[in-house]
């Protein structure tokens, strides 16, 4: 497995679509829409799906996203899924790429990623192997 690192610009646009349960749950669904900078260069789009408590201090989301561009020169896409929770215990997230969705160069790929946020910047850990 490789492992780089690089910055990404990430914008969020909520949907029309809202979920509640009486007083207690919020929810909605969000485009996200990415661009990648380092050795992996390009872009993603995908949708969101977020709950949240009444407080605002517990809940958790799922997405997926398709990339776009290139990985240390090889160029293609594949799709990336998200799992992601946070509570008073702290935060985790699950970022990982879908088996079987490598085109191109990228055909057969797989992986995880980290995202970090340091000063406001997003960070991704991309861990890989291309076959």
């Amino acid at each position: 497995m490789e492992k780089i690192t690089g910055t990404f610009e990430v914008r969020l646009t909520p949907q029309d679509v809202s979920y509640s349960h009486g007083t207690t749950l919020h929810g909605g669904r969000l485009n996200i829409d990415k661009t990648f900078e380092g050795p992996l260069s390009g872009s993603s789009h995908g949708e969101m799906l977020s709950m949240l408590d009444a407080g605002r201090s517990a809940g958790g989301y799922v997405a997926v996203e398709i990339f776009e561009g290139s990985v240390n020169g090889k160029s293609g896409s594949f799709a990336l899924q998200h799992y992601g929770k946070t509570d008073s215990t702290g935060q985790s997230l699950i970022l990982e790429v879908v088996p079987g969705t490598g085109e191109g160069d990228l055909r057969g790929i797989r992986g995880s990623m980290n995202i970090r946020i340091e000063s406001k910047q997003h960070f991704y850990d991309f861990e890989f192997a291309i076959p």
